[in-house]
């Protein structure tokens, strides 16, 4: 784990699209460059799912932390890839409904740290790190997260639409499990990441953006069941994100790009992609 210094001094990457950026510009946020923007211009003519998949996704992360302190009295959260800010970042979810709430952010990124140290100058209870959510030990570590998690007590690690990133090289399950079986009982994981029910066209989604430089690989459903073996989904269960409690009264998302909006509602009909994931409890025995 590269020190703060460090990890400010970081090359920010111009050339090549990231996650964080092209994921922010669908939710509607303007901290990406033209790589970005053209990278996710050339995939959605093929797969004109994502943009819903991500809006659907970020909806989900107010359902799910909202579950997670209301329900499951959850107080100390740590969010893997957690991405760009913006509207209802999960410390202001966790914190609308439990004010004494912690949460660690972590993300690789230099562009989320800088941004996300200046949103959080004056929390005292939240903090941004430098991090590679493959690291896992490097992340339990990291001074930040001793000082605000307490794993003697129930914590709730959050990997939403990550998943995918997690190629199989990676070993996505010890990455999901290595905080999860060292937490208290009573902790949670609140997992998601593109699926395709067609294998076929799974590979072709998964060549394309890895193709571009972005670590991926769309999973069926089944495969990601495995991944998530041992861990108990909460109701109603691991699926599409767009079934999980829904709410039609929760927060409204920002208006998208005018170059993005023919694609909204595009997953009413194409149902053979989507984001899939849950809220799954650690055993307690």
């Amino acid at each position: 784990m590269e020190s703060e210094n460090q990890a400010e001094t970081m090359s920010i990457p111009y050339d090549v699209p990231t996650s964080a950026r092209g994921y922010g510009w669908m939710l509607g946020g303007k901290d990406n460059y033209e790589v970005d923007r053209k990278f996710m211009l050339s995939t959605v003519p093929s797969f004109p799912e994502v943009v819903d998949i991500c809006r659907q996704n970020r909806q989900f992360l107010f359902r799910a932390v909202r579950y997670l302190t209301r329900e499951a009295g959850i107080r100390q959260f740590i969010d893997m890839g957690c991405g760009l800010p913006t509207d209802n970042n999960v410390h202001q979810v966790a914190q609308r409904f439990a004010p004494d709430a912690r949460v660690v952010y972590v993300d690789s990124d230099p562009i989320v740290l800088a941004h996300g140290r200046a949103l959080l100058a004056e929390d005292s209870s939240t903090t941004v790190i430098m991090g590679d959510m493959r690291d896992q030990e490097a992340i339990l570590d990291h001074p930040d997260v001793a000082r605000l998690i307490d794993f003697d007590e129930p914590v709730a690690v959050l990997f939403l639409s990550v998943g995918h990133h997690l190629v199989d090289a990676d070993d996505p399950v010890r990455i999901l499990r290595t905080i999860i079986d060292r937490a208290a009982p009573g902790s949670h994981v609140s997992f998601s990441q593109v699926v395709a029910e067609d294998p076929e066209r799974g590979a072709a989604m998964t060549a394309h953006i890895a193709g571009g430089g972005v670590p991926w690989q769309t999973r069926t459903p089944a495969e990601v069941d495995v991944l998530l073996e041992g861990l108990e989904p909460v109701e109603p269960g691991v699926g599409n994100l767009v079934d999980w409690r829904p709410d039609p009264d929760q927060p409204e998302l920002a208006p998208v790009h005018p170059d993005l909006e023919p694609y909204l509602g595009v997953s009413d009909s194409n149902k053979g992609i989507y984001e899939y994931g849950g809220v799954l409890r650690k055993p307690l025995g």
